[in-house]
């Protein structure tokens, strides 16, 4: 199977509704990705295992916003910003109907995860988080992205670089307002404030060069790193670092952070894994 024949077959699956037959040849194929058979040129290996540790519905998910990439770049215009609001409402719609076809969508999650977890333990700028004794339970919305297929990247790079604290994805949903999340468990660090001079001697110690210090942005030619600060790092009481939560993508040129990366999805498949 060439290129052109997968993204074909993944358009088949969503445009067929998530049959039995669909959703099993999505099945094989997140098989594929998380082996190594299926190799995605959007991420690097190291990535895609990355987007493996975040789970079969991760991965799945990732493929299905994938199939709509049209406007998978950082628009300027507002006639951009309408393309991309159209490519993410379509991006929402393939995983949503996939995800109530195998049962992991939930309707109104604000209140499902109130009703089961009571009230939230804090809210981020898209997260809202709850505490479930060894996790935290995150509901992860598009405020920064637009996107999903970028906020599933954000979770993929989470996992690459900073993999003691993986984010795992158990499923989708809608607030009772209609907001599109992403349902994720991250293991719970206890811990105490970390001093802003500790981040950047951590983040420089990864290859990270400082871009701003008023938004605590961070970058390599590869990778973006944003809101790396004291509330979204945390130090444990042996005096490791982790970082629990930030603004993380591909490096594009579209922003601005002397990146090199470029958004393609080819896909190649091998006889033989990683």
């Amino acid at each position: 199977m060439n290129n052109l024949e997968f993204w074909q077959s993944i358009t088949d699956i969503i445009n067929k509704g998530f049959d039995n037959d669909g959703n099993e040849r999505l099945k094989q194929y997140g098989d594929q990705f998380v082996d190594g058979r299926l190799l995605f040129t959007r991420y690097t290996i190291d990535e895609q295992r990355g987007c493996a540790a975040g789970g079969d519905l991760h991965v799945a998910a990732t493929l299905l916003a994938s199939a709509e990439i049209a406007a998978d770049r950082v628009f300027a215009t507002e006639d951009g910003f309408k393309r991309q609001q159209q490519c993410a409402e379509k991006q929402i719609m393939a995983i949503e109907n996939w995800a109530k076809s195998i049962g992991c969508w939930f309707d109104y999650v604000d209140k499902v995860y109130e009703n089961y977890f009571g009230a939230q333990l804090t809210e981020g700028g898209e997260a809202h988080i709850y505490d479930n004794g060894q996790f935290v339970l995150k509901r992860i919305g598009l405020d920064y992205f637009v996107l999903p297929i970028l906020a599933l990247d954000r979770i993929t790079l989470h996992n690459t670089l900073f993999p003691s604290t993986n984010m795992f994805v158990m499923g989708f949903g809608r607030t009772t307002s209609g907001e599109f999340q992403i349902l994720v468990k991250q293991q719970f660090i206890q811990g105490v404030k970390v001093l802003e001079e500790e981040i950047q001697l951590f983040a420089e110690a990864l290859g990270f060069k400082l871009i701003s210090a008023r938004n605590w942005t961070y970058a390599t030619p590869h990778i973006y790193l944003s809101d790396l600060h004291d509330e979204n790092v945390i130090k444990s009481l042996g005096g490791n670092i982790f970082v629990i939560d930030c603004d993380i993508r591909i490096n594009t040129p579209e922003l601005r952070c002397g990146g090199v990366r470029e958004l393609t999805n080819e896909v190649t498949f091998l006889d033989r894994g990683f």
